[in-house]
């Protein structure tokens, strides 16, 4: 009998950009009422890596407290974020901002970057010509690129093709708690990425980035293939998010290994549980 522990047991553990994260959920660090609440939720979460953003209005609150005060470095790899940023130049500089920030802690993370390049403030949907150059910049100046985008497979293709260490195509917008909007462009982009077939690295990672509301669309990402997902204000807006980063770590861990099980294929008409054969017939009346 096969169960979830011994199917984790033989699990390969996702590596991104030359290092090997132990949970598939990476989860960000803003938006939280409290630091400690924060703390609370990320640990909940099970996840080892987060996602801060480099901005010093994003780092520290209006009581001149810091954020990373609140991270244990030691347990968590720090994922630098250049959220807020809406020109390639500003978003390259954002990420070495975050590089300097981390050499000085000491943490692995020192040479990631989760790149954003925004195209407004209403809709934050990427820019992907400035995305796309300023992934090449990253990777020229030695960076392991994330790289978030919209869930069009050209581009993200693109973006691979230019060093990103891994893209994050949006689920759906920013925040927006709308989920797994277009489940068939996720799976084109899975296919072109990671099947041989088509030219792609089964190991190269594809992580699901943004608008999951809960935990049902963590599940469906983890579902389609995905390797990983990173949210936050799903957690973070949550009624109870400490509760809810309990829902999200195991609504990913449960699609992961749907994901591998295998699903039956979908019918149009139903189809019997138990054998035909052998059955006695009764007619009524008989």
């Amino acid at each position: 009998m096969t169960t979830a522990a011994t199917s984790n047991a033989t699990e390969h553990p996702l590596t991104v950009g030359g290092r090997t994260l132990n949970s598939r959920l990476i989860v960000g660090t803003g938006k939280y009422a409290t630091f400690e609440q924060m703390r609370d939720a990320l640990d909940a979460s099970g996840c080892d890596a987060v996602t801060v953003a480099v901005r010093r209005e994003r780092l520290v609150n209006e009581q001149g407290e810091s954020l990373l005060d609140h991270l244990d470095t030691s347990r968590y790899t720090i994922l630098p974020n250049t959220a807020g940023c809406f020109t390639a130049e500003d978003a390259v500089r954002v990420a070495r901002l975050g590089r300097e920030l981390l050499d000085q802690l000491d943490n692995p993370g020192k040479d990631w970057v989760k790149l954003e390049v925004l195209n407004d403030k209403k809709t934050l949907l990427p820019d992907p010509v400035g995305t796309l150059d300023a992934t090449k910049q990253l990777v020229a100046d030695g960076f392991q690129v994330l790289c978030y985008t919209s869930d069009d497979p050209v581009m993200a293709c693109k973006l691979r093709d230019a060093g990103a260490a891994a893209v994050m195509p949006a689920g759906s917008p920013i925040g927006s708690g709308q989920g797994v909007l277009n489940p068939n462009a996720i799976t084109i982009i899975l296919e072109m990425l990671k099947d041989p077939a088509s030219g792609g690295d089964p190991d190269y990672p594809v992580i699901v980035d943004a608008g999951v509301g809960t935990a049902s669309d963590v599940a469906i990402a983890m579902e389609l293939g995905a390797d990983g997902v990173l949210l936050n204000t799903g957690i973070a807006h949550a009624q109870d998010p400490v509760t809810m980063a309990h829902a999200m770590r195991h609504a990913l861990e449960a699609g992961r290994l749907s994901y591998r099980a295998g699903r039956i294929p979908k019918k149009r008409y139903a189809t019997a549980s138990s054998p035909w054969a052998g059955v006695i017939s009764y007619i009524p009346g008989e």
